[in-house]
């Protein structure tokens, strides 16, 4: 039996006989991504509603900055986070780095301009299509940019779905600020780089299975969004 097939057929088995160590992983990385992106959605989601409404000087360079932010290296993220959280850093003394807590942080800053960005898009659609009925009942710019959000609450869906699926799939900024430490912060996709590091191919293959499960679930979610195929591929091309 070759490397390839022992292994998968040994992955399997971790899956199906439920191994702890590997659920324990999964329920980390869920855990972890699913915060990231609550908090990633609190800001990004205000932001990218502002962004369409507002007007002022600037305003563009910011729009450019912030479409500039979706193509910031993970590990760039991780190194600033892990500046910011080390004992020489600002925020040292509150003891985050190297936990779950600083793991959220840097996936929370990694989804933030991906939501901003197409939740920008999508108000400035929305608004093109009923703006000026909205305006006319007397609804202020964000206001109006929120009861469009609503309207549009699947492309939402659709938005965040994307961003969770960005930061469960992210590897370097978790690592560096995270330290993939056995039982505190191990999440899937350090646990894949470790594992076959250390020749541990049947581990490092069923998480590399489950975590192309969960992405390949949200990504079936998102198509089965009715109206939601052009949020997909607007999604793809800027993450």
């Amino acid at each position: 039996m070759n490397t390839l097939s022992e292994s998968l057929q040994r992955a399997l088995q971790l899956i199906l006989a439920a191994d702890p160590e590997l659920w324990r992983i999964v329920a980390l990385s869920l855990r972890v991504s699913a915060t990231a992106c609550l908090l990633g959605a609190l800001i990004g989601l205000t932001l990218g509603a502002w962004l369409a409404v507002a007007r002022f000087p600037g305003q563009g360079t910011l729009v450019w900055a912030l479409n500039t932010l979706l193509a910031l290296p993970s590990v760039v993220v991780g190194l600033l986070v892990y500046l910011l959280l080390s004992r020489s850093g600002p925020l040292g003394d509150w003891g985050l780095l190297f936990t779950p807590t600083a793991m959220v942080i840097a996936q929370s800053i990694l989804v933030v301009p991906l939501i901003a960005a197409l939740t920008r898009r999508v108000v400035l659609g929305a608004l093109a299509e009923g703006g000026d009925q909205l305006r006319s009942l007397g609804a202020g710019p964000m206001l109006s940019a929120g009861l469009m959000l609503m309207h549009e609450r699947l492309a939402v869906l659709t938005i965040l779905l994307t961003a969770f699926g960005r930061a469960i799939a992210e590897v370097g900024a978790v690592m560096i600020v995270g330290g993939n430490i056995n039982g505190v912060t191990r999440v899937m996709t350090t646990s894949i780089a470790l594992e076959t590091s250390k020749g541990d191919l049947p581990l490092a293959l069923a998480l590399g299975l489950l975590l192309l499960a969960v992405v390949g679930l949200l990504n079936g979610l998102a198509a089965l969004l009715p109206g939601s195929e052009s949020s997909v591929t607007e999604a793809r091309a800027l993450a």
